[in-house]
C-alpha cells in the first residue's frame, strides 16, 4: 500500500443498472487462486503482402494463436520502481516451464483508463481537492491516452465515454453533488462491463476513487466483480481517500453482508491501494499511482498449453538471476496465472 505521506467532445450521463448474472459473454468458470492473468486468444494473418493484404483471387491463411499477456511492476526492496529494466533481464516460466518473451514494452500501448468516482455524502469535501488533483494529473498523461468517467452512490452511472480531453474530465469532478449510499460493488462492475463491451485497444485500467466504506452491496458480488475485471482485461487500483465517516456509519458498513472485498479485487487483478494520509497530499498520491500504472511493463509470450479442458496454469515471473533472489533483493506485481476463457 502506498502512503501519501512518503511521496515524493461529448458529455454524456447514462444510468447504468446492474443485475446479476446471466451475462451475455461466456466467462471462465474458475477462478485461478491468487493473482489471475487474462489469455488473449488472437488470431495471425500470415502472408507476403504487408498488413495482411491480398489479392481477391488468393484465399488468407487464418491461425489461431495462444498469446498471454501479462503487466508487471517491479520495484527495489526499498519500494523504488525499476524502470529501465529489458527484456533479457526477464524471465517468465508457465507451469515450471521457461518462456521465451516474444512481446515486451513499457508505456508504449495507449492507456485506457476508468475512473470510478464515489459521490456518496462521505467524499462532498473532497469533490473540490480532486478536481484539482485531476486537472493535473491527468495532464501528464500522453495525448493517444483515453479517460472515461463513471460515478456510484447508491447507483453506477457512466458520465464521460472514454475521451482524450482530460481537463474536461477534471472539470466535470468539481460539478458533481454528492449524496445517497456508497455502492462500490456496482461502481466496479458497471466500469468493468464498460470496458468488456467497448474493447478498447491498449491497456485498461479501472482507478476506483473511495473512502472505501461501502454502505451498499449493490447486484454483484466480490467474485462476480473480479470475473468481469478478468474478462474485460483491465486491472483494479485504488485511490483511498479519508471520506468524513462517523465511527456509527463504520459499524453499521461492517455489518453489511455482500461488499466487495476491495483488497481481493486488487490483487487478483493486479492492482494496488494507494493510501491518501491527507487532502494535502491528495495530488502527490494520485500521481504516484498513475506514475505506477505508466512503469509497468507488458510481456508477453505464446504458449503451447491445451486451453480445452480449461485448466489453470501457473505463471512466475521473475528477474535475471544477476539481480538477485525475487522477494528478497526486489519485488515483483503481477499475475500468477492464468486459464483459458472458453
Amino acid at each position: 500500500m502506498y502512503h501519501g505521506n512518503d511521496a515524493q467532445s461529448h458529455i454524456a450521463m447514462m444510468p447504468i443498472r446492474t443485475p446479476k448474472f446471466p451475462r451475455s459473454q461466456p466467462r471462465p468458470s474458475v477462478l485461478f487462486s491468487g493473482l489471475s492473468v487474462f489469455l488473449f486468444l488472437v488470431v495471425a494473418c500470415f502472408s507476403r503482402i504487408p498488413a495482411c493484404a491480398q489479392a481477391q483471387d488468393q484465399p488468407a491463411i487464418h491461425v489461431n494463436v495462444n498469446l498471454v499477456m501479462l503487466d508487471a511492476t517491479v520495484k527495489t526492496k526499498d519500494g523504488q520502481i525499476m524502470a529501465d529494466l529489458k527484456k533479457e533481464d526477464f524471465e517468465v516460466r508457465e507451469d515450471g516451464a521457461a518462456q521465451q518473451i516474444a512481446l515486451f514494452s513499457r508505456d508504449v500501448l495507449p492507456l485506457n483508463v476508468a475512473l470510478v468516482l464515489d459521490l456518496s455524502d462521505s467524499i462532498g469535501p473532497f469533490l473540490g481537492p480532486l478536481r484539482d488533483a485531476a486537472t493535473s494529473t491527468l495532464a501528464a498523461l500522453k495525448p493517444e491516452d483515453s479517460v472515461a468517467l463513471f460515478t456510484f452512490s447508491t447507483e453506477a452511472e457512466l458520465r464521460t465515454p472514454l475521451t482524450h480531453d482530460k481537463a474536461a474530465i477534471a472539470q466535470q469532478i468539481g460539478s458533481f453533488r454528492a449524496g445517497g449510499a456508497t455502492n462500490i460493488n456496482d461502481g466496479i462492475f458497471v466500469a468493468a462491463k464498460y470496458f468488456l463491451q467497448e474493447a478498447p485497444k491498449g491497456r485498461r485500467v479501472i482507478i476506483l476513487i473511495s473512502d472505501d466504506v461501502a454502505t451498499d452491496a449493490g447486484g454483484q458480488n466480490t467474485d462476480d466483480i473480479i470475473t468481469e475485471t478478468i474478462a474485460a482485461d483491465a486491472s483494479v487500483y485504488n485511490l483511498k481517500i479519508p471520506g468524513y465517516n462517523p465511527a456509527s456509519t463504520r459499524l453499521a458498513a461492517s455489518r453489511i453482508p455482500g461488499l466487495v472485498n476491495i483488497r481481493k479485487v486488487t490483487d487478483q487483478t493486479g492492482g494496488e491501494i494507494f493510501d491518501v494520509q491527507t487532502v494535502a497530499s491528495l495530488e502527490s498520491v494520485f500521481r504516484a499511482l498513475l506514475d505506477r500504472v505508466k512503469t509497468r511493463y507488458t510481456l508477453g509470450y505464446y504458449t503451447s498449453a491445451n486451453g480445452a479442458l480449461g485448466k489453470p496454469h501457473k505463471l512466475d515471473v521473475r528477474l535475471a538471476s544477476s539481480f538477485g533472489a525475487k522477494g528478497r533483493n526486489y519485488v515483483i506485481l503481477a499475475k500468477n496465472g492464468y486459464y483459458f476463457v472458453p
